[in-house]
């Protein structure tokens, strides 16, 4: 992954024009593309480190386009249309997007957006102390390295960035409440629900049943507790 490749993937050639200029005055490369077919194509020989994804594209549906790279790529991945509907925000969370923007935008906002997921993906990167050690916890064993999980019966999954982001801190801190601010390594505000969405999709790659999840309880009104201990093995 390449740390200051940006991909921006929009069919309205203005929107990519603006959104370069922003992001290369903060020292991103930038390569825009106008259709879903162009970015994958692009994708397959040179991974950026964040893609920002329209829905609205000519020759596929944006929210295609954020499952299949959230399933076959680990780069960070912002949504950025003019859908302003709840349902389609919490759609595109719960496919794997990071972040969702709403057309129009202030680009210097877009910009510190960015900036802020970029650092928490840099963040989010395995100890350089610990990076040869897995987690064994509830049956389960995950290498951060390859950010992967292996069941008791030997399945594999993957998690993205942005999972593994919030269960490499629960755990580093088994048994301890950790707010949604701690978790998320920023201010999400009371009525932000990406915290919400992003432990759902952690929760369907580890819990039996996801929701009645056992494994990461919810303390409502504070945050997330990792209920199990932890052992780190080399």
């Amino acid at each position: 992954m390449n740390n200051k490749t940006i991909y921006v993937i929009d069919d309205e050639k203005d929107i990519c024009q603006l959104v370069s200029q922003e992001l290369e005055q903060f020292g991103y490369t930038v390569r825009t593309f106008t259709t879903g077919a162009q970015a994958c194509h692009a994708l397959r020989t040179r991974p950026p480190a964040l893609c920002i994804v329209d829905l609205g594209l000519p020759d596929m549906d944006g929210m295609e386009l954020v499952k299949q790279l959230c399933d076959t790529h680990n780069v960070g991945i912002m949504i950025l249309s003019g859908r302003n509907s709840v349902p389609d925000k919490v759609l595109g969370l719960e496919l794997g997007a990071d972040d969702y923007i709403v057309k129009p935008f202030i680009p210097r906002e877009l910009v510190a957006r960015v900036n802020s997921l970029i650092r928490r993906m840099k963040n989010s990167g395995p100890d350089p102390k610990s990076e040869t050690r897995t987690a064994q916890f509830a049956g389960l064993n995950y290498d951060p390295k390859t950010l992967t999980m292996i069941n008791a019966d030997g399945k594999h999954t993957e998690l993205s960035s942005a999972e593994h982001e919030l269960l490499i801190k629960l755990l580093k801190a088994p048994k301890t409440i950790l707010s949604r601010d701690q978790l998320m390594g920023e201010s999400t505000g009371p009525f932000d629900r990406s915290i919400d969405v992003r432990m759902s999709r952690v929760r369907k790659k580890i819990e039996n049943d996801p929701k009645n999840p056992e494994i990461i309880k919810t303390i409502y009104g504070v945050g997330y507790i990792l209920t199990t201990d932890v052992s780190w093995n080399s």
